[in-house]
């Protein structure tokens, strides 16, 4: 993410060194860089690695909402419902791979667009990367994301 649309996830709270107080991965902000604003440049984890496929913003009946910020809402739905599946939360998020058709309507609504980020994932930002692309496999698709979450090992973070 670029500092022209930094703005989509402003009121996020930060640990001092640009974390999420949620997180249970270690944020890694290189010192004197500006600290990013809804996203983490980088992300230290361990354990079991969660990767999921394209995901975009269908219902359970194959169908999308009219809107790139009803799109988005329902792509991060459908992540945390298979993050879910392994017993991992938002939390566990340490990458997400957006690819738009329309920068500009990703850029567009910005709030509305960090309100509906912070309404599924809450106060989680990790590494992220955006990319226009022509078009996706889906034709109705205006995004379409991939994600990557670690589920640390270990008797104390292991999913009840």
């Amino acid at each position: 993410m670029t500092s022209r649309n930094r703005t989509a996830f402003d009121e996020r709270p930060s640990d001092g060194a640009g974390a999420a107080a949620p997180s249970v991965h270690r944020v890694l902000q290189p010192p004197g860089w500006p600290r990013p604003k809804g996203y983490a440049n980088g992300l230290l984890a361990e354990g079991r690695v969660i990767v999921t496929g394209g995901v975009v913003g269908w219902d359970t009946k194959g169908a999308f909402p009219e809107t790139f910020v009803g799109q988005a809402r329902q792509a991060f739905e459908n992540i945390r419902a298979i993050l879910q599946e392994a017993g991992a939360g938002p939390e566990h998020l340490v990458r997400l791979t957006w690819y738009v058709t329309d920068m500009d309507a990703y850029l567009a609504d910005p709030k509305g667009l960090g309100a509906a980020y912070r309404d599924v994932f809450g106060q989680n930002f990790p590494a992220m990367s955006v990319v226009q692309v022509v078009r996706l496999v889906e034709a109705a698709a205006k995004i379409e994301i991939e994600a990557t979450a670690v589920l640390p090992t270990g008797p104390a973070t292991s999913p009840t």
